[in-house]
């Protein structure tokens, strides 16, 4: 794709990025066949081809250029950031980061409505800080009647309780594991099912305390300078871990890690930071990426369950383990059901569930038709928003699929 920069364009290093990125494109249109926004709405701005030619005309105009508008943004807005099209792109688009670029962009030129801030801001404030939002959920459940229904669906009416972590002491070998910041509120006994699993593998799990959200609701949200900042704070309360030799930092969303795994990359022109945050991406791993690599014959695992496996884009996408759980599950014994169309997302993609509502809420629906197709007893998934936004129908009962394996340990 051709570009039209210019010099003085071309001195800053988030158009030299974009121009990079553009210059790869070779606006094939294979893209559009796999994005859920456009076999949906089927326009060409709701496809990744069309905002790219956005993103391109945005980046080349002028700030007073009065063509640019709400409508450029909400093209942008309704992209899920599910990189169905990066897996898709014959020629290695990296399109969620032109999409970083023209998002952050928008957001400078064009001033959002004073309720759109708020929501966002909301937001914010509510899902970053873990202790907080385990109190507002609570506070929610209790007066569960009066909360909006569109965030009423999103709360469980009583998690799964977590259990017993054993020591992690005991054990030569050890990893950290990122909490989450909206997990332990929803679903609790995802990580303590983790440690119990990975404590039966002979790995003590450390949980960081002062590590907190891995600052990805803030990048996404357009407050990518305080996401950098949560980004920063992780780095620096892993670091005396990574220093002592560390195994591996365990994510069990896989949105989360993801993210970590990007730490590198969003700060590599940070001089104090770039070279640790690297050391951090490098050590961060997805469950599946370590169990995957154990004996697990030596689990014992009793598993009796027919599950549908919802593969978060998250998973197959950004990390490139697309089939790894799949693969750990039947090492294990479980039947897994065929899902057609396994490759799209269910529309949960961090807060898009709240931000484009109508939108998630066709493609859940679309999603859970295709994993209920072979009848399965459990959906299980590796993402709490997954999870969370599949649940919210309240058609199959959706677990994480950790949690299905820990229950079938036998004692």
């Amino acid at each position: 794709m051709q570009t039209h920069f210019t010099p003085a364009d071309r001195q800053q290093p988030h158009i030299q990025e974009a121009e990079r990125i553009l210059r790869s494109c070779v606006h094939c249109g294979f893209c559009n066949a796999t994005c859920p926004t456009y076999q949906l709405l089927g326009d060409e701005r709701d496809g990744p081809r069309g905002r790219i030619y956005l993103m391109k005309e945005l980046l080349e105009s002028r700030d007073d250029a009065n063509d640019i508008t709400a409508e450029t943004r909400l093209h942008l807005d309704r992209c899920l950031t599910c990189r169905n099209c990066e897996t898709t792109c014959p020629s290695g688009v990296e399109y969620h980061k032109l999409l970083d670029i023209g998002r952050a962009e928008i957001e400078r030129r064009v001033p959002r409505s004073a309720p759109e801030r708020a929501q966002r801001l909301a937001l914010r404030k509510m899902l970053v800080e873990p202790k907080r939002f385990a109190a507002l959920l609570k506070l929610g459940q209790t007066f569960r009647p009066l909360v909006p229904g569109k965030l009423r669906s999103k709360m469980p009416t009583k998690p799964v309780d977590a259990g017993a972590r054993p020591d992690p002491s005991r054990h030569a070998r050890q990893v950290l594991m990122l909490e989450g910041c909206v997990q332990p509120g929803l679903s609790p006994n995802t990580n303590a099912a983790t440690a119990r699993l990975l404590d039966r593998l002979h790995i003590g799990v450390i949980t960081v305390s002062e590590a907190g959200c891995c600052g990805a609701i803030d990048f996404h949200l357009n407050a990518q300078e305080a996401g950098r900042a949560r980004m920063r704070a992780n780095i620096d309360a892993w670091w005396p871990h990574v220093e002592r030799g560390i195994e591996a930092i365990v994510q069990t969303a896989s949105g989360c890690g993801a993210f970590v795994k990007e730490y590198g990359d969003m700060l590599k022109d940070d001089p104090d930071y770039a070279e640790k945050a690297q050391r951090i991406a490098s050590l961060a791993k997805d469950i599946v990426e370590v169990l995957r690599e154990e004996p697990l014959d030596e689990l014992n695992i009793h598993a009796t369950q027919r599950l549908a496996f919802h593969c978060p884009c998250t998973l197959q996408h950004a990390q490139k383990l697309g089939g790894a759980v799949e693969g750990v599950l039947t090492r294990l014994g479980f039947t897994l059901t065929p899902v057609q169309d396994a490759h799209l997302c269910c529309g949960s993609a961090g807060t898009y569930a709240i931000t484009q509502p109508a939108l998630a809420t066709q493609l859940r629906d679309n999603k859970l038709d295709a994993l209920e197709a072979g009848s399965p007893e459990q959906i299980v998934t590796a993402n709490i928003g997954c999870q969370t936004h599949l649940a919210s129908a309240n058609r199959t009962p959706v677990r994480h699929w950790i949690e299905i394996v820990d229950e079938a340990l036998a004692s």
